[in-house]
């Protein structure tokens, strides 16, 4: 075993994230797990993100510009092929994880060796730092898998897995919007999956996009028919088309009136006090770390 090599890489593609990238990566750097390195894969970005995230000094860090805007799935297998590390973790560039997301991740991941992915609970909050509510999933993989047809609940800003896994599974490019699930749908039979009950991250939503989430929905409707045709099971198809339909009713009923969270009260399960609290500590120290790094470089450069 090569002793300098990280254990954990973890894989940030960022499009158009000036305002956020920052936090993301001071974020990573306030880890309690130290054996890491971190792939910042630009999209073809249109503002200051890659300047921003030029500015972290650490040799573990890796900024990788891009001229294109090739989407999320397509950049995740380009920073795959790129890994070093024995686990990759995902990560966006407009969240905050929580300091010991990689140490809990990490420690199931090598206690439990029959799992390829694991992910975990999100805090979802507003840009302003105020928490809107807590998403878990359920734990185990039969549980997970419970009604694949449906859904398949594993947080995609959370997932960590073994390198090799991501590898022999790559994301299929074309599936933007929809690229987690499908490839869930696609390797959940011969795959073992996991969800930790600990918030292991901030996820940021400070609107919700009507447009993005209808694109989803009737792209996964249209894997569902081509699955239904070629394993020949019509009625797991129904089901699924069925319950997308019908939550696309409630989502355009919800957004259009602008009822938004008190009519998706799914989308913001209850979080607790202790829960705000814990929040409050790890944004704001995300907060001042990301604030100390920007002014040090400029004041170093100055």
């Amino acid at each position: 075993m090569d002793l300098h090599m990280p254990l954990i890489t973890i894989g940030m593609p960022v499009y158009n994230c000036e305002s956020t990238v920052a936090e993301a990566i001071a974020s990573i750097l306030n880890q309690t797990f130290k054996n890491w390195e971190l792939i910042v894969y630009d999209d073809g970005s249109q503002d200051g993100t890659v300047s921003v995230a030029q500015r972290f000094d650490d040799p573990r860090i890796h900024i990788v510009p891009g001229k294109t805007n090739d989407g999320l799935p397509a950049r995740l297998n380009e920073i795959v092929t790129k890994c070093n590390g024995a686990f990759f973790a995902r990560m966006d560039g407009d969240d905050i994880a929580y300091p010991d997301r990689l140490q809990h991740q990490l420690e199931y991941l090598q206690n439990h060796a029959e799992v390829d992915l694991v992910a975990g609970s999100i805090l979802v909050f507003r840009s302003n730092g105020v928490a809107l509510g807590v998403r878990r999933g359920p734990a185990t993989h039969a549980q997970i898998c419970a009604h694949p047809w449906s859904g398949i609940p594993m947080a995609h800003p959370t997932w960590m897995g073994r390198t090799e896994w991501f590898r022999r599974n790559p994301y299929n490019a074309e599936k933007v919007r929809m690229e987690d699930w499908e490839l869930l749908f696609r390797t959940y039979q011969h795959s073992h999956f996991a969800n930790l009950p600990e918030i292991v991250l901030g996820y940021r939503e400070d609107a919700l996009s009507l447009r993005k989430i209808l694109l989803a929905r009737r792209n996964r409707c249209a894997t569902l028919l081509r699955s239904a045709r070629r394993e020949c099971t019509p009625l797991g198809a129904v089901y699924g088309i069925a319950g997308q339909i019908a939550r696309s009713l409630v989502d355009i009923a919800a957004i259009s009136s602008r009822l938004d969270y008190r009519l998706l009260k799914h989308r913001t399960p209850r979080v607790t006090s202790d829960e705000i609290a814990a929040w409050k500590d790890v944004f704001d120290m995300t907060r001042d770390s990301a604030l100390e790094q920007c002014v040090s470089q400029e004041a170093a450069t100055a």
